[in-house]
């Protein structure tokens, strides 16, 4: 397992055969971390998500010494350090995956997924024989999630498909060892998985509860080690620029002789309360970096652009080129990432271009030849429609990435959002796993998430028949007439039991971009009905706190879709209803003043100050669109914003935008008209956090009961916080708290004041 093994691989196998037969013997003496249970296990069916507690990060990359100089530059500003040390180490090219443990035994394995959410692979991880099921030594923490890389080492590929060859077509060829590794570790069965050479390197800790470790990066990789986890023999430490880019040569020089496949390597700053002050820039770490080995490339034609549409709706421009050999395959497409990539190299169909494929086995194009251009070639643009649903193709302000705005009308995005749909805290569908999702779309049986609710039993089976025999998995009960059903069964149960759902749940389950849980609760709470909230355009969706333009737009954008509204539709015909349907908040009667409503709306040199002239002067939005500019220069508005805001409401954007506010503006006044007074809980404006374990409550129900009251409930504790609730193990909020003086509540003091106000 560490490359130490103690004992002949003949001997190892004796004694596993002596095991196996000893727990067949009594079974009462198997326990859960015998290395018998590594295989064994039937196909499961499907991968449940599972919820990163700490997020997988994605590395930002470096090509070139200047940008590793840029990155090392920045950390010397940030810490105010002559030259840090850092933490280095191979990039291994596999799978990214995380392992959790619970008192020093293997309980969950999970794939990067998203970053947020993976698949459940441990049944399939328990296999690998590198990964532990039990820790070794002592002083590991209660909960410890190790993040690390499963791998195919490149003898193990060269022998499974020197196997394949020799099969006569009854065992496939892997394409090369690092998709070889990924589609291992996502086979239904545990025993395929198990009959893959896959090995694995642990290089960092995802969430840890209780212990206590090292404080510098390399030493933490150093304890992994003796708690017997595999870790590169080529980790090292370097120091400030030089011995970083001098390791970076030391492993190139390397790369062709090593066992495995690495794409470059990458530089951490191994001081971990460092890591903590630099923080992050969105997905990525400002104190690391993955230092990329220079790419092949090769020149070959454009035949044409096409546009791939992801299963998060990303529109991906593609180049469809001449075959050509790159890095030891045939490359006939590579991406051009997005629209202002394929401006800024001017990539037009017919050009002649340099192609990279790079350690990620996505091809590229570099760049253009442009003296080998051919005559009558013009620009590419990005379509205005979505090539596999026709919805907008959309692209927000700010963002490199134009989308498909059909997410839930979308084929390419089905996989994606009928697993977003089921997950646990959207409509909580048990059992229906992304590979249930890809073979009922396949095989016709899901166009939709709305399609789910007219799934049978037959369907269920006939689907899996269908996957098994595709997969040549089809287990010996079947090819002997005997048909498992409990789990079909249990799956239309649970579909049928989701049914009856919240609002908040169901917004939050159509994966509207950038609507997370907290915004569907919002949405939820203040406008109380789907009716209403489906056909909101963005500045009144903007009156609620905490949802700018950014999230308003992109809700405007999803029903504005008519693919989705019709979604929606079936999805209410075939009996999904809102449980918790109420009128709106009683707070959007102030809010909807004309004043607020104009505020949000970004007219052209109508700011804060003028859209309160406007609303003491004209009594609803459709009055101020309809006035010429005379009539807003005499409500106060200097000339040229009384110009402006005329010339916007005459623009069919203006009208358009005008005639939906005012439509929505006197429908909320009318439901809103009756309702009683503003209720306001007794945490009303207060900010709550929550650390550490909680004994009488889970965390959600807390935030729920908490959030009932008034309350805010954030994540991370700053000057605005009133007051944080620490449970058992609490962290470092915990610390944070006390440093800034911060009121601390304990558990008993948290439920004696629910119990008092009826949370």
């Amino acid at each position: 397992m560490l490359d130490e093994p103690t004992i002949a691989d003949a001997d190892y196998d004796r004694l596993m055969r002596e095991l196996e037969a000893l727990e067949a013997a009594h079974p009462e003496l198997a326990t859960p971390d015998s290395p018998t249970r590594r295989v064994g296990a039937a196909p499961s069916g499907g991968f449940a998500p599972v919820r990163h507690e700490v997020r997988m990060l994605s590395l930002a990359n470096a090509f070139t010494d200047d940008e590793v100089d840029d990155f090392v530059r920045k950390v010397v500003e940030r810490l105010d350090v002559a030259e840090p040390l850092f933490s280095v180490e191979p990039k291994f090219d596999g799978l990214a995956i995380s392992l959790r443990y619970e008192d020093g035994v293997f309980v969950q394995g999970a794939t990067r997924g998203d970053g947020e959410t993976g698949e459940d692979v441990t049944a399939n991880l328990r296999t690998i024989r590198a990964i532990p099921l039990q820790l070794r030594g002592k002083g590991w923490p209660r909960v410890l999630e190790v993040r690390g890389e499963v791998y195919m080492p490149r003898a193990g590929f060269e022998a499974y498909n020197a196997r394949a060859r020799a099969s006569e077509g009854r065992i496939r060829p892997l394409v090369n060892p690092r998709n070889a590794a990924a589609g291992s570790l996502r086979q239904l069965d545990p025993r395929v998985t198990a009959s893959r050479p896959l090995a694995f390197y642990a290089y960092a800790l995802g969430a840890v509860d209780g212990g206590a470790l090292p404080e510098r990066h390399s030493q933490v990789l150093a304890r992994l080690r003796e708690w017997g986890f595999p870790v590169s023999p080529l980790v090292d430490v370097a120091r400030g620029e030089k011995g970083l880019l001098a390791y970076y040569a030391r492993i190139g020089a390397r790369r062709d002789a090593l066992p495995f496949d690495i794409d470059g390597v990458v530089y951490k700053v191994d001081d971990l309360a460092s890591q903590r002050e630099l923080g992050f820039v969105g997905r990525t770490p400002r104190w690391a970096i993955a230092h990329k080995f220079p790419a092949q490339e090769q020149t070959t034609v454009v035949e044409d652009i096409i546009v791939n549409i992801g299963r998060t709706g990303a529109a991906t421009p593609a180049a469809k080129l001449r075959p050509v050999f790159v890095g030891g395959v045939t490359v006939t497409n590579a991406t051009l990432h997005n629209a202002d990539q394929v401006a800024r190299l001017d990539v037009r169909v017919g050009d002649t271009v340099i192609v990279r494929r790079a350690g990620d086995v996505i091809p590229e194009v570099v760049s253009v030849v442009v003296a080998e251009r051919p005559r009558g070639t013009v620009p590419w643009t990005m379509p205005a429609q979505c090539p596999v649903c026709g919805s907008d193709i959309v692209r927000e302000e700010g963002e490199v990435v134009a989308r498909c705005s059909g997410e839930l009308a979308c084929a390419a995005q089905r996989t994606q959002s009928v697993f977003h749909f089921a997950s646990r805290r959207a409509m909580d569908v048990d059992g229906l796993g992304e590979r249930y999702i890809e073979a009922l779309g396949e095989f016709g049986y899901l166009e939709t998430v709305a399609d789910l609710y007219r799934l049978t039993l037959d369907d269920l089976l006939e689907m899996k028949r269908r996957a098994d025999e595709r997969d040549g998995t089809v287990p010996e009960t079947a090819k002997a007439g005997k048909v498992a059903t409990k789990w079909a069964e249990n799956l239309i149960e649970a579909i049928d039991r989701s049914r009856g759902t919240t609002l908040e749940r169901f917004l939050y389950a159509l994966g509207i971009q950038h609507v997370g849980e907290s915004t569907a609760k919002a949405l939820a709470a203040w406008f109380g009905e789907l009716a209403l909230v489906r056909h909101l355009p963005w500045p009144v969706l903007k009156l609620v706190p905490d949802i700018g333009d950014e999230v308003a737009k992109a809700i405007d954008a999803f029903f504005g879709q008519p693919g989705n509204q019709r979604v929606i539709d079936a999805l209410l015909a075939r009996g999904v209803r809102i449980r918790d349907a109420h009128p709106p908040t009683p707070k959007l009667r102030a809010a909807l003043a004309p004043a607020s409503v104009l505020e949000r709306m970004a007219v052209p040199k109508l700011t804060a100050k003028r859209a309160e002239q406007l609303g003491a002067a004209f009594d609803s939005v459709a009055a101020v669109a309809a006035a010429d500019a005379g009539a807003l220069a005499e409500a106060g508005l200097p000339q040229d914003s009384a110009t402006a805001v005329h010339a916007f409401f005459r623009t069919r954007e203006g009208r358009v935008l005008a005639s939906r506010t005012a439509e929505a503006v006197a429908r909320l006044q009318a439901a809103v008209a009756d309702a009683g007074e503003v209720q306001t809980g007794p945490l009303e404006g207060r900010t709550v956090v929550l650390t550490g374990t909680l004994s009488a409550l889970t965390r959600d129900a807390a935030k729920d009961r908490l959030e009932a009251l008034g309350a805010k409930v954030a994540g991370s504790v700053s000057k605005k916080t009133s007051f944080v609730v620490a449970g058992e193990a609490a962290g470092s909020k915990l610390a944070r708290a006390a440093e800034l003086g911060v009121d601390v509540w304990d558990e008993a003091r948290l439920l004696e004041f629910l119990q008092a106000h009826g949370g």
